[in-house]
């Protein structure tokens, strides 16, 4: 009899742990999230992750080493351009990029907004700046209520976002010339990595407030991805939070978006409850969106707490032989003066209850050791980058049923 394969991945979105060998190219000497937060707090109290082998990675204050770690632990370098979600993402499952996506810091190019106004029908535009999204619509609200014009701004990130008030536009409406910007505008060197439609509601500034209905218009991925091929072998493929945004829905079998740590969470214990063969892969997003960008490090760490009381409930339900990976895709150190994303090894923690224990998986070469794992354990072609560890952590015996 064959048992039955599980894989929980959790990317904890942006909780990088040091600064690459190139930081420096990327402005970001210096950087460490992890360890900058728990200097800032004097210590992060977090016993779980501790358990599974954290504090073994590099010195954490509070957080020390275990002698005997339930998990197994190491880290991660990124060989792709640049320092973003998607490329983050996207090279954990064995895609490289090569070019980073562009950023536009100073606002989009004057030939990109001629473009959108004539293709979209759009008789101006307010905003083209980078900023966060929170303050300019209570900056622009006012004057969107009054012309009509839709509210365009960027971040430090590689997107490019509308904001428009439910009242003015419909939501069709909004999505809309948020697909002609995706697949009319935003192309060739201009090809960001997400159009995103934020609408809001509100009468006034200071009273204007985003609502849920947000959606994103991602690149697809350049080619198959680990997902794609476990997807083709008939395994559940189940993304969580924003992984259908950053794989525009490729590979997946079901997505289910959530907008919050706190819904993600609860999303993989249903996901766990519900299927007992595949990939559950999920995205916590509030580190980096809420409190990197935001350079909110005492948030941050709380928000790592919380994590961490969570743990032992996906713990506590996970099969013989499921096997938990947590991770994350860059850094973004909210202990610097830039509010963007850092250019960081990621951690690798990685428990299962039929694998063995205290295993240091050493700096990987590159994110997609981890989908060329994943690739082996459900015994399927691995990605053309990446060199699985999974041979470090099977048990050779007949207890365990895992390839």
């Amino acid at each position: 009899m064959i048992s039955k394969k599980r894989v929980i991945l959790i990317v904890l979105d942006g909780v990088g742990i040091g600064e690459l060998p190139d930081a420096d190219l990327y402005n970001d000497k210096g950087s460490n999230t992890l360890v900058n937060i728990a200097d800032s707090v004097n210590g992060l109290n977090l016993p779980n992750l501790q358990k599974l082998g954290l504090g073994n990675i590099t010195t954490i204050k509070a957080v020390p080493s275990e002698k005997n770690p339930m998990g197994n632990w190491g880290k991660a370098a990124e060989i792709s351009a640049g320092k973003d979600s998607t490329s983050g993402h996207w090279e954990i499952m064995g895609i490289l990029t090569e070019k980073p996506f562009p950023t536009y810091p100073d606002g989009f190019p004057k030939q990109i907004i001629n473009d959108f106004i004539q293709k979209t029908g759009c008789k101006g535009i307010l905003g083209n700046k980078a900023e966060s999204g929170t303050i300019i619509i209570n900056e622009l609200g006012d004057a969107h209520l009054k012309t009509g014009y839709p509210i365009i701004y960027t971040s430090a990130d590689s997107v490019f976002q509308i904001a428009t008030n439910e009242k003015i536009f419909s939501i069709p409406k909004l999505y809309k010339i948020c697909e002609i910007a995706r697949n009319e505008i935003l192309i060739g060197e201009n090809k960001v990595g997400r159009v995103i439609a934020r609408p809001f509601v509100g009468t006034k500034n200071g009273n204007f407030v985003r609502t849920p209905r947000r959606k994103d218009f991602s690149l697809s991925p350049p080619k198959k991805s680990v997902l794609d091929t476990l997807k083709n072998k008939n395994y559940n493929v189940i993304g969580v939070g924003k992984i259908e945004d950053l794989f525009n829905f490729q590979g997946l079998t079901d997505s289910i978006h959530t907008h919050h740590n706190d819904e993600a969470m609860e999303e993989i214990l249903q996901q766990m409850r519900k299927i007992d063969e595949g990939l559950i892969f999920a995205n916590i997003p509030d580190f980096d969106t809420l409190w990197g960008h935001r350079n909110n490090f005492t948030a941050f760490a709380k928000g790592l707490e919380e994590f961490d009381k969570w743990l032992p409930n996906a713990i506590k339900i996970m099969g013989d032989n499921d096997i938990l990976i947590i991770t994350a895709d860059h850094g973004c150190d909210p202990t610097t003066k830039s509010t963007d994303h850092s250019r960081e090894y990621i951690p690798i923690i990685v428990y299962g209850k039929s694998i063995k224990r205290g295993i240091n998986l050493g700096t990987r070469k590159t994110f997609a050791d981890i989908g060329a794992t994943i690739s082996q354990i459900f015994d399927v072609p691995p990605p053309k980058i990446g060199s699985s560890f999974w041979k470090k952590l099977k048990v050779l015996n007949t207890l365990n049923l895992l390839n």
